[in-house]
């Protein structure tokens, strides 16, 4: 754990990381495993922890009415994931999160993740350019969604995320990015 969440902190940060900040992130975290296709958080339910996957993958989604997935974010090793709405503001969660495969997560729990923060300024400093890049890539998607067709919309995706296309299932690929599954499948045909 200590590796991998040291060097996910030093890259977003560009510089190291005391012992005593990794100690203190030690004290107030703690690592949970997940089978296949087990729920991280379920909609409606306190999202009370943000998860940095350590091992596995998973996704987030919601469901529209009609039961379909939409989903909204994809995480493998070294990417965090939670229901930002319900961690933040405390309200219930709108997404469901999902494991794809036996994942282990490294969880903080918003009380932790607060004390955090007020005791070490560089924790502070993280986290806001963890959100910072969180809201920026959800603008560049949604500008993409409604200005670019589905194949510049893959082709993108597929370029900037090249680890998630051998892991993450096409149809969840596809709605991620708002397409239609059999038209992903077309697109990666004719690549």
């Amino acid at each position: 754990m200590e590796d991998l969440i040291r060097k996910n902190m030093e890259r977003t940060l560009g510089e190291e990381i005391s012992e005593e900040m990794l100690s203190d992130l030690k004290a107030l975290s703690f690592e949970k495993n997940y089978d296949k296709k087990e729920y991280l958080v379920e909609t409606g339910q306190a999202c009370n922890y943000q998860f940095f996957i350590l091992e596995g993958a998973c996704y987030s989604y919601y469901l529209n009415e009609k039961g379909n997935k939409n989903v909204i974010q994809l995480a493998i090793e070294e990417y965090w994931i939670t229901d930002a709405p319900s961690y933040f503001r405390e309200t219930a969660a709108v997404s469901t999160i999902e494991t794809l495969e036996p994942t282990r997560a490294l969880m903080i729990h918003k009380k932790d993740f607060e004390k955090l923060c007020f005791s070490h300024q560089l924790f502070d400093r993280f986290f806001r350019i963890l959100l910072q890049n969180a809201l920026a890539s959800l603008h560049t998607r949604i500008a993409k969604t409604i200005s670019e067709d589905a194949d510049h919309r893959y082709k993108g995706f597929s370029k900037r995320y090249p680890h998630f296309i051998q892991r993450i299932p096409q149809y969840l690929i596809a709605s991620y990015l708002g397409i239609k599954p059999q038209s992903l499948s077309r697109i990666r045909k004719n690549l």
